[in-house]
């Protein structure tokens, strides 16, 4: 549990008196602590904590705008249509929890979507989503790579949308290590377009990884549930696309289907989440 504001100026005042210690300037550290700098750093860790939105918040402000999206996605996995046989009612079913989030995004106003760039080019990345989605039905009819650059879209906005900032090379070079590995073993299985396409998809879905994994600072407390949704979403979609890439091209894996769905479908609500919660952590700080 993090520290309340109080006890982190305490800590802090400690580290000022110990350094203070070290080179030998009490009188200019009493001039630090009693003056406007030291408040102003309570002020800003106060309104800090009243920013961050604990879950109960969360789950009582944006739950019931997601209700339709759960409902979806239980109709898709009741229905569990075989993709032998591709229909555009079938495209229909699997595209409409994306859908659902497209209404979710919109439910909190036009406004709040213009003023927010980061949610635009979330519900952009969605509204491409549900195309990638709509031509991985029809991939043994050769629409395979329509679906994959619908998704490399959806990446770029994503990451646009998360930021570059922090940068966090340390978790850029995990990153880049873990999808690296994960071309290396997919290699031998690739061959024509695919052996650079798949390439260039695991650099893009890996940099949109990075972003969200680096504004996750849990160590210095710098983090809000809009970050951890996001790290989250963007983890997960990994592994649904990684679940894709091995069954296509290396070799069946058992239950692919459902856990490439279940995986997807709740990062993409994750990420949806991300976009829209820092409205009430905006409403917080306005309060303060």
């Amino acid at each position: 549990m993090p520290d309340r504001p109080q006890d982190r100026g305490q800590k802090q005042s400690a580290s000022l008196w110990r350094r203070s210690a070290k080179h030998g300037d009490p009188n200019e550290l009493s001039q630090r602590l009693d003056g406007s700098e030291l408040f102003s750093s309570f002020n800003r860790l106060d309104r800090f904590w009243r920013a961050m939105v604990s879950p109960v918040t969360v789950v009582k402000s944006e739950g019931p705008k997601l209700v339709p999206f759960f409902k979806a996605t239980c109709v898709y996995f009741v229905l569990w249509l075989p993709t032998s046989s591709p229909s555009w009612f079938s495209a229909l079913i699997k595209c409409l929890p994306i859908f659902c989030l497209w209404v979710f995004l919109l439910a909190h106003g036009f406004s709040f979507l213009g003023a927010h760039s980061s949610a635009r080019k979330i519900l952009a990345g969605l509204i491409f989503s549900a195309l990638g989605d709509a031509f991985l039905i029809w991939q043994e009819q050769g629409y395979f790579v329509h679906g994959l650059l619908m998704f490399a879209i959806t990446h770029i906005l994503y990451s646009s949308a998360f930021g570059m900032k922090p940068i966090n090379a340390r978790a850029g070079l995990v990153i880049t290590a873990a999808s690296t590995l994960c071309y290396l073993l997919l290699y031998p299985y690739l061959s024509g377009p695919f052996t650079y396409l798949v390439a260039v998809y695991i650099a893009l879905i890996g940099f949109m990884g990075w972003r969200a994994i680096a504004g996750l600072q849990l160590a210095n407390d710098l983090w809000t549930w809009t970050k951890l949704s996001a790290c989250l979403g963007a983890v997960l979609f990994i592994v649904s696309d990684l679940t894709i890439a091995v069954n296509k091209f290396c070799f069946p894996v058992p239950h692919s289907r459902a856990i490439i769905m279940a995986t997807y479908y709740a990062a993409q609500m994750l990420i949806a989440l991300s976009a829209v919660e820092c409205q009430d952590a905006e409403v917080s700080l306005k309060r303060t």
